[in-house]
């Protein structure tokens, strides 16, 4: 494993470890996301040693108190960039109802780099997982913003956005109770 690679896991899960994070359906150290998410983004023929990085790091900006500024100074800019573009930035509820909010977000992402896009599409593919196995009422919701999110984001990796499709549609597919 890559030098930075291996820091970037091994950093992704302190940040997670060190704020007691754990994922909300399973209730699991949240760290195995990110490695899920990574291991994902590594599988795809033209991932790069930073967009590895920042596939595990591209929750920590939301989750703890990691700044992209300590990002910069442990992985470079190229992974600040990454997971900053990565990071939800339309949070705050005055801004909107989650609607509103998750369009604003699509739109941005919509414009975010292939490279961003495409660890975004294994970050939906595991969550997907999850939600749909989990939380069946949540889904709903979930399926659908995730739907008009892959409508307009295009521009990552096309095999791994063809699989973040597929996800989706099993996924909409089991919370209507057809099996696939």
């Amino acid at each position: 494993m890559d030098d930075m690679i291996e820091r970037a896991a091994l950093f992704s899960r302190a940040a997670h470890q060190a704020v007691g994070q754990r994922r909300k359906y399973t209730g699991e150290s949240y760290w195995h996301h990110p490695v899920a998410v990574a291991e994902r983004v590594s599988a795809v023929e033209t991932a790069t040693v930073e967009m590895i990085a920042a596939a595990h790091l591209h929750d920590v900006l939301e989750d703890t108190a990691v700044t992209a500024l300590d990002i910069e100074a442990c992985f470079g800019e190229r992974v600040a960039v990454l997971v900053l573009e990565l990071t939800d930035q339309f949070v705050d509820p005055e801004i909107g109802n989650r609607a509103h909010r998750k369009a604003l977000e699509r739109d941005r992402l919509a414009q975010v780099s292939p490279e961003a896009q495409t660890i975004k599409y294994a970050d939906l593919i595991d969550n997907t997982y999850s939600i749909v196995a989990r939380a069946r009422g949540f889904a709903r919701v979930y399926l659908a913003e995730k739907r008009r999110l892959l409508e307009v984001m295009t521009a990552g990796d096309p095999a791994l956005r063809r699989q973040a499709w597929r996800v989706l549609v099993e996924g909409e597919a089991k919370i209507r109770g057809v099996a696939r």
